[in-house]
């Protein structure tokens, strides 16, 4: 009898226990509906604020389409685990954006209306296994003007930008139209009437490819008193003289909120304003710098428009003769990942950007600004004076007086913070002492950079140009005048940490047991040389006769080798042993944690918040 009371009541208790807990669920969903914590170590699902500006900033509904093939991608886990994180930040973006954003997700099977409508939209589809089948995984949007955005391929290397990436798009289909850049240039980049040649001149490639994104406005340095009120980024492409007035303009433009990209050089190669057909020497000893003195001396920059830097880490090989090896020229730099910030959006996806004769930036001494280095040089490099780089046909000279400083040289950087007027004294309509919140200016010290032979072929093919890059120079320059030619709040928006985080215990249990073996097995190995070596003395002094057969001494020196041999392997088994114990026992204290502690953690604070509202009700 008794023990038919305690099987009943072990079975009422279960069931008591188990409706205990369907009730806590349903209780739970209930009072903390909506509610979301982020936990991620990285706070891979917190909305940057800059996204959230951009979200309650529409004003008419957009339609976002995620196409993603999923029967397609059944066996690729690496496109399966990442469309989880895409969708999962989508979701997140629609819940903030009080309706406005209206989130389709899309399986287009083959031949069906949806995956023609994706490649209506350009959006890229990856043949994948060996039948073909192409698997589409991108996002279109478009709004209630017809406007149309895409991103035709969600890249996984990409991670780190995809929250800024969806939201330029959304930005986008806000704003409607093309941003307006206008462009102060002292070199001929546009195409137009090259009277030299009495013919059409092309414009260099990131022109062309700039005013594909961008509404361009060509700006004449001579003229330019004011800055038109349309523009919202200036480009500055090696200032040469420039007036009071045009220099007040630029500075009030900045001091207005305006963004500002600026190419100086110490040395510019493609400036032809010195040449003279009946004096042919006049382009040698013409002056080929450029610098805003005024203004960068008000902004606290240090450049100095008469050096250049070398690097010997990343010089590139030159072809200075036709017969002759190339040799490689410190002044013409080739920096790859290792030079180029991995925080900064315009160069973290980069790999490699060439540059000629460029100078370097750095902050005046008392500067209350920040210079934020996105392209630095080596730490073997110098500076080196430009005015010699023109009379020295041969390269290799310049390593007879090269001597590195250990110096990074900043080659371009984003200048923030709040600036003074440069011209605090005028008094101009709408003069503003000092600027409307904080700076938006990058400044790159190499104009040499934009020209075609440093990153681009360019082949004439049936009157089509087709580019051919080897080099990100062209990326680069988009990159920088995009992010700026957004709105602030984009600019706010920086790379994420991706969300695959490494298993850092882990590894450093694994980094240790490793250390312990390569110990084992540098003791193995020294006592095998050491075995060897007493083998051979002791073989020295045998006759040829009995050279081979084993002396009692090289018998027990074998002996003992062969036991000290097994006992070594022995221990590095029991490392190894050890590696696994302690990587499984770790595991089963997370397994602890994540399975048993969380659930009863959540529903310890389901019950505390249903009682403190409960509370507050009573007193009410």
């Amino acid at each position: 009898m008794f023990s038919l009371n305690r099987r009943t009541l072990t079975g009422s208790s279960l069931l008591l226990l188990g409706v205990l807990l369907v009730a806590v669920l349903v209780i739970g969903n209930v009072v903390l509906r909506g509610a979301r914590i982020d936990l991620t170590g990285n706070h891979q699902y917190t909305l940057a604020q800059g996204t959230k500006n951009i979200l309650s900033g529409i004003d008419e509904p957009i339609n976002l389409y995620f196409y993603y093939s999923d029967r397609a991608t059944q066996d690729i886990p690496l496109l399966r685990n990442y469309s989880v994180r895409v969708r999962e930040l989508l979701d997140e973006m629609a819940a903030k954006s009080g309706g406005k954003l209206h989130l389709n997700v899309i399986d287009p099977l083959p031949f069906s209306e949806d995956e023609d409508r994706a490649s209506g939209f350009g959006l890229q589809a990856l043949p994948v296994g060996a039948s073909g089948e192409s698997v589409f995984f991108g996002l279109a949007g478009t709004n209630s003007t017809d406007g149309q955005s895409v991103i035709p391929f969600f890249q996984p290397d990409k991670e780190v930008f995809l929250e800024y990436d969806i939201a330029k798009l959304v930005h986008s289909l806000v704003v409607g139209k093309k941003p307006v850049v206008g462009v102060l240039a002292g070199l001929n980049v546009a195409s137009g009437f090259d009277p030299a040649t009495r013919q059409m001149r092309d414009g260099w490639a990131f022109y062309q490819e700039l005013g594909d994104l961008f509404d361009l406005r060509q700006l004449n340095p001579a003229a330019t008193t004011t800055i038109d009120a349309e523009i919202g980024t200036l480009l500055l492409i090696h200032p040469k003289g420039y007036n009071d007035d045009l220099s007040y303009a630029i500075d009030q433009f900045v001091m207005r909120g305006g963004r500002l990209v600026v190419f100086v050089d110490p040395y510019a190669e493609r400036d032809d304003s010195g040449n003279d057909p009946e004096n042919p020497q006049a382009a040698m000893f013409a002056k080929r710098d450029s610098d805003l003195p005024a203004l960068f001396k008000a902004w606290g920059i240090d450049y100095d428009p008469t050096m250049v830097v070398l690097d010997s880490a990343n010089a590139l090989p030159v072809q200075t003769q036709p017969n002759a090896p190339p040799t490689r020229h410190l002044a013409i730099l080739g920096l790859g990942k290792n030079s180029l910030s991995q925080d900064e959006i315009s160069t973290a996806q980069l790999e490699s950007i060439n540059f000629s004769t460029a100078g370097q930036f750095k902050l005046a001494d008392g500067s209350a600004l920040k210079l934020v280095p996105f392209v630095q040089s080596s730490g073997d490099a110098m500076l080196y004076e430009a005015e010699q780089l023109k009379f020295m046909p041969d390269p290799e000279q310049l390593y007879e007086r090269f001597v590195a400083t250990k110096e990074h040289y900043v080659i371009a950087g984003r200048l923030e913070g709040k600036l003074k007027a440069a011209f605090p004294t005028r008094s101009d309509e709408g003069h503003l002492s000092e600027s409307n919140g904080a700076a938006n200016i990058v400044l790159v010290a190499d104009t040499d950079v934009l020209s075609d032979r440093l990153w681009v072929q360019v082949q004439n093919f049936f009157g089509q140009k087709l580019m051919n890059s080897f080099a990100n120079n062209g990326d680069l320059i988009i990159n920088i005048v995009d992010n700026l030619a957004g709105s602030a709040d984009l600019i706010g928006i920086r790379g994420r940490a991706a969300s695959a985080r490494p298993f850092t215990t882990v590894e450093a249990i694994k980094r240790q047991a490793d250390q312990r073996f390569r110990q084992k097995e540098q003791e193995l190995q020294k006592q095998l040389a050491d075995t060897e070596q007493k083998l051979n003395d002791l073989q020295q002094g045998k006759s040829a006769e009995n050279a081979t057969i084993l002396t009692p001494e090289q018998q027990a020196e074998l002996t003992r080798f062969r036991d000290d041999k097994v006992r070594i392997r022995k221990d590095l088994r029991q490392v190894r042993r050890q590696l696994d114990a302690d990587i499984e026992s770790l595991g089963s204290k997370l397994k602890l944690v994540n399975i048993g502690l969380m659930p009863v953690l959540l529903t310890i604070g389901a019950l505390a918040l249903l009682w403190w509202r409960r509370r507050e009700r009573v007193k009410a």
